[in-house]
């Protein structure tokens, strides 16, 4: 147990995860607190930000909100400038936040654009680039991006929101290049079909959950704790030689 400790400890780090308040991102922020790390927890509604920090209390982990719409500029500066202010520099950032839109191609509209990109690529951009050279200074960081199916295959109008994940992998690709010299590690983990208040369109529509359930080699969807051995490794020192990378956690999705 000694090993594994200091192998997958984050005791002593300060995690902040952006869509901490659900889904995804609030299945990473309970592995990452179990783990030892403090989180700070970034999303929109208060009122979930508050209950996710009460059910992280119930498993000792110690962690805050920040409510912040990404979407707006103001409000990532807003984060940038205070999230070290509740435990100290941030040593891991978890980029999971996101927007999921995706009508048929023709009907997207110019503020579909904007917002798709504001939320889901350059909030994880101006994160990167406030805590990515802290971290590089430090000589030790991971930086954790949140990808999709749709950067590498179109299916269930993947529009813009395929775009923006697109650009994910390679934001990740060069924030590993940038930094990893300086002991910050950089990877996107890639997701399959999740149950998660993200996919309530996909939930909607008669029999789509089970063809998506059928299309993977488990025989399921992915569910939010799927992620917490992956975030875990990513995060800790156990994966000091992994980095630039697009990890499927997909339950076969990828490949059957």
């Amino acid at each position: 147990m000694t090993y594994l400790g200091e192998l997958f400890s984050l005791a002593g780090r300060t995690a902040l995860v952006t869509g901490g308040s659900s889904g995804i991102g609030l299945g990473m922020a309970e592995a990452l607190g179990r783990a030892g790390a403090a989180v700070v927890l970034v999303a929109r509604r208060e009122r979930e930000l508050a209950a996710a920090v009460d059910t992280l209390a119930g498993y000792a982990v110690t962690a805050t909100a920040i409510s912040a719409d990404l979407g707006e500029r103001a409000d990532v500066n807003r984060v940038i400038a205070t999230a070290a202010d509740h435990f100290g520099d941030i040593d891991i950032l978890v980029n999971s936040a996101a927007v999921n839109i995706r009508p048929p191609m023709g009907e997207l509209t110019d503020a579909d654009w904007d917002l798709n990109h504001a939320v889901n690529v350059t909030a994880p951009y101006l994160l990167g680039q406030a805590f990515g050279p802290r971290m590089a200074e430090r000589g030790w960081g991971r930086i954790i991006n949140i990808g999709s199916q749709q950067a590498v295959r179109a299916f269930g109008n993947s529009g813009i929101y395929g775009v923006a994940k697109a650009a994910i992998t390679g934001l990740t690709r060069s924030q590993a290049e940038a930094w990893s010299p300086h002991g910050v590690c950089v990877n996107t983990v890639m997701p399959g079909f999740v149950i998660t208040p993200l996919a309530a369109p996909h939930l909607a529509v008669p029999g789509r959950v089970e063809a998506l359930a059928a299309r993977t080699m488990t025989g399921r969807n992915g569910l939010p704790q799927d992620f917490a051995g992956t975030t875990v490794f990513l995060a800790s020192d156990a994966s000091s030689y992994v980095t630039g990378q697009t990890i499927y956690v997909d339950g076969g999705f990828s490949v059957h």
